[in-house]
């Protein structure tokens, strides 16, 4: 071995990997937060800015395109900037983007700036992993994951409770002011004590893929926008939908064709040799569909179906934060004495019991319940994450730690979007399949209805209400319990669809590797 691969191999940073790990999380923290906290915003939005509910998702939408195609691109960027330069920009740019936000006199202004705030934070996530990655030797990486674990598993589930907080007792302009004091702390303390080791400093500049760059930009950017878009623009039936479906199936085929065939590929695809890798990023993938799907349908049930507020429906989220930081200690230890794939099943089968469990839900269901049935939910990540983390970059090689990274980051993201335009979509769907059902059940004809009208005919009559217009009350009534049953029933076949999902993956996690070199006795397994 020569003496520099040995001083490499000797590198440390000069400061506590665990101070580390927490700036550069705080960053990541940052940004992911924004990626759900505006979702309860927009009908305020909408009416502050004088656009329509439709119009201001759009602020949402440009968000997620910028951030989607920079998140795949990131481990270039940080080639050719240099790691630590690359994520100071991000940090400092996201916090600029944040305050332009929420200054913003316009909806078009807005849509702007969150282009640019999705352009600069799409590379914090990607770098805090390549951080910690080779701050961290692999035998106490999983313990580091868990400190990760908390920007990528609590934010999103916070998000829209500090969301419809903020928008209840402030404005909404403070969801994105309050980006700029931690923005600013984050920078200072990155600054100081983030430091790029001897073989990041040594990395070759790729060049300019142009030819990927393009293919990259126009298959997850129009990728984003379908999948956001869909819902409201009534899927293929639209001709704006259908385009963009065709942009990204000829946009992500010709990035992967082209990325395979490249001198120097602007994302080394390389990655996907290592099975375990390979395995990660589709799980990972699954427990980002699943965590986004019920982190947005959850509240949307609440707000929509029981009308609770913006920040009752967040509240219902809230302590499965709580689970999760509870519970990555404690999985931690798990892994040291059981092999790590039978961790990240038993997750799974978590998961899946516990979306099994919400299909449970009934009208009249109270607070602590649907608190109860999140947590249960929310609890199964602390098996999953860090894990499937741990898995994912035991075996890859330490060149390949920032384009990793990034399509990492890159599965979970956009298979998150995946499962929200999915559930979303789903829940629509089945709520016409549902009424169209019992609808047929409801007229004079059929015994149950007459007796359900006449008894809300009586309590009307009870109340001091009188004449023929007590009967039309009575039906509109019956007619408000169908549509919540309606609903109710929606959103039970989506969570039983989320717990398919979860079952499924489960026969896959035991194709990861057996052993993994580099862990502890127990943990390498």
């Amino acid at each position: 071995m020569s003496e520099t691969t040995e001083h490499h191999e000797d590198w440390k940073p000069s400061y506590n990997p665990w101070l580390i790990a927490i700036v550069v999380t705080l960053a990541a923290f940052m940004e992911i937060l924004d990626t759900t906290i505006v979702n309860v915003a927009l009908p305020h939005i909408a009416g502050s800015l004088s656009s329509s509910n439709n119009e201001a998702t759009w602020a949402l939408t440009s968000y997620l395109v910028a951030n989607g195609i920079v998140l795949t691109i990131s481990g270039w960027l940080g080639d050719l900037l240099g790691r630590k330069r690359y994520f100071l920009i991000c940090i400092a740019m996201f916090t600029v983007c944040s305050f332009l936000c929420g200054i913003a006199q316009s909806l078009a202004q807005l849509i702007i700036f969150r282009l640019m705030q999705g352009f600069f934070g799409g590379g914090l996530q990607p770098n805090q992993q390549s951080i910690i990655l080779d701050t961290f030797p692999p035998a106490r990486r999983g313990a580091a994951f868990g400190v990760a674990a908390i920007a990528v598993v609590i934010a999103p589930i916070i998000g829209p409770t500090l969301g419809g907080y903020i928008t209840d007792q402030a404005t909404w302009r403070w969801i994105f002011f309050i980006n700029i004091p931690v923005g600013i702390i984050a920078t200072f303390f990155i600054s100081v004590m983030v430091e790029d080791p001897p073989w990041e400093k040594n990395r070759r500049n790729r060049g300019i893929d142009y030819i990927g760059l393009g293919l990259i930009a126009i298959g997850l950017g129009s990728f984003q926008i379908m999948m956001d878009r869909g819902e409201d623009a009534d899927w293929f039936n639209s001709g704006f939908i259908r385009v963009m479906a065709l942009l990204a199936f000829v946009g992500i085929s010709g990035a992967i064709g082209w990325l395979l065939i490249a001198k120097k590929p602007i994302v080394d695809l390389s990655v996907f040799k290592d099975k375990n890798f390979t395995g990660g990023c589709i799980m990972i993938g699954a427990t980002g569909g699943i965590l986004y799907a019920g982190a947005v349908i959850i509240p949307q049930l609440a707000q929509t179906v029981l009308m609770y507020t913006p920040t009752w429906a967040g509240l219902i989220l809230s302590p499965g934060g709580v689970a999760v930081v509870l519970l990555i200690p404690l999985v931690g230890r798990l892994m040291t004495v059981m092999q790590t794939r039978y961790v990240i099943a038993l997750g799974f089968t978590i998961m899946g019991f516990a979306f099994l469990y919400a299909t449970t839900l009934v009208p009249n269901v109270d607070f602590k319940t649907l608190a109860f049935m999140r947590t249960f939910q929310s609890s199964a990540l602390a098996f999953l994450f860090v894990p499937i983390s741990t898995v994912a970059y035991m075996t890859l090689p330490r060149e390949l730690n920032s384009d990793g990274s990034a399509l990492f980051a890159m599965f979970r993201n956009v298979f998150g979007s995946v499962g929200i335009s999915l559930a979303t979509s789903q829940i629509t769907q089945r709520s016409q399949v549902h009424q169209s059902y019992l609808s047929q059940w409801a007229t004079p004809f059929h015994q149950p209805y007459q007796a359900l009208v006449a008894q809300y005919e009586q309590s009307l009559r009870a109340m001091g209400h009188a004449g023929a217009g007590v009967h039309d009350t009575a039906v509109g009534h019956v007619y408000q319990v169908m549509r919540t049953q309606v609903a109710i029933l929606a959103y039970t076949d989506v969570f039983f669809y989320c717990a398919v999902v979860a079952f499924t993956v489960v026969p896959f996690c035991f194709l990861l590797s057996a052993k993994i070199g580099g862990m502890r006795p127990g943990g390498g397994h």
